[in-house]
């Protein structure tokens, strides 16, 4: 019997960041690499439109273990919006709905009107967007032309900055938490200075901690593996880094085996409650997973990463 190509895969562990080029899908490009990289296990965290570009992380082996907190991971995003028109998906690839003046106000009053959403705020999502109203896709409501109540949701935007403003062209940078949609807050800022508007462009620029000085093209990725198959791997980075932001704590010998069952662990400092990046004696060679803090000084396993994980050459 033949052997199947899927039993052929190889254990490939890391992630890569990747600048997500437009017109993919975010599975799209994500199956492309593991191609690639002949990867059994692959999958990606927080969903780029087809028409954005920026950073999609794709997670392999082992690292995909890290996707749920990536998902909750603050972002950043560059935004081109075109004002004075609207359209049905809040982007340039849907149909025009609506056409409004623009209001001739200055980069100043612009700036003034962008700070004003800083700060936690409840936003509508777009009918476009893959949340389910009664076991259905809000996008799959809208392409039959229905329109649907939805509930408000909580964002928060942490810095929100003007770039560019040139005639119906407004350009801004924003860091926000998850769950915020951009093609919204566009529309929403548009209704604030008395206009419609779409996004034009999306570029995603940082997820959590990592920012752009660690992503690769696609063009690049393919270049590399031209070189070789491990030259792209070698550009792996280890799931550790993904949770940069979670305090690290470290476990002595007798803690790793213990740990890496499932058993609560004691530790020398508990820096405080919440999520933890967990070492063993090796350090940041040897990373066992994250692990729950509590206050009586032991972390409890929450996510336990198998032995042999290393450092990628370039870390």
């Amino acid at each position: 019997m033949a052997t199947s190509a899927k039993s052929q895969r190889e254990a490939v562990d890391g992630v890569l960041l990747l600048n997500k080029p437009a017109g993919l899908s975010s599975n799209q490009a994500l199956q492309r690499v593991r191609r690639m990289l002949n990867a059994k296990k692959a999958g990606h965290t927080g969903s780029l439109d087809p028409a954005a570009t920026g950073m999609l992380p794709l997670c392999f082996g082992e690292a995909t273990k890290v996707c749920a907190f990536l998902l909750n991971a603050d972002k950043t995003y560059r935004v081109s919006a075109k004002l004075g028109i609207s359209t049905d998906t809040g982007d340039g690839e849907g149909n025009e709905t609506g056409h409004a003046p623009v209001p001739g106000m200055d980069p100043e009053d612009w700036d003034a009107i962008l700070q004003s959403f800083r700060g936690k705020s409840l936003q509508v999502p777009p009918m476009y967007s893959a949340l389910k109203k009664d076991g259905k896709r809000l996008y799959e409501l809208a392409r039959k032309g229905q329109s649907v109540e939805r509930e408000p949701r909580p964002i928060r935007i942490d810095e929100i900055e003007l770039l560019e403003m040139s005639g119906t062209r407004l350009v801004f940078r924003v860091r926000c938490s998850k769950g915020t949609y951009v093609r919204s807050l566009v529309e929403d800022i548009a209704a604030r200075a008395g206009t419609v508007a779409h996004t034009a462009r999306l570029h995603r620029e940082t997820v959590g901690s990592f920012d752009e000085s660690t992503m690769l093209d696609m063009t690049a990725a393919e270049a590399l593996v031209e070189d070789g198959g491990d030259a792209l791997r070698a550009r792996l980075l280890p799931p550790d880094l993904a949770l940069a932001e979670f305090p690290a704590v470290g476990v002595d010998s007798a803690g790793v085996e213990d740990f890496r069952m499932g058993k609560l662990v004691a530790i020398e400092v508990s820096p405080e409650q919440g999520l933890a990046r967990v070492y063993g004696p090796g350090g940041e060679e040897e990373f066992l997973g994250v692990g729950e803090l509590a206050a009586n000084g032991t972390v409890a396993p929450k996510r336990v990463f198998l032995p042999g994980l290393k450092k990628s050459p370039n870390n």
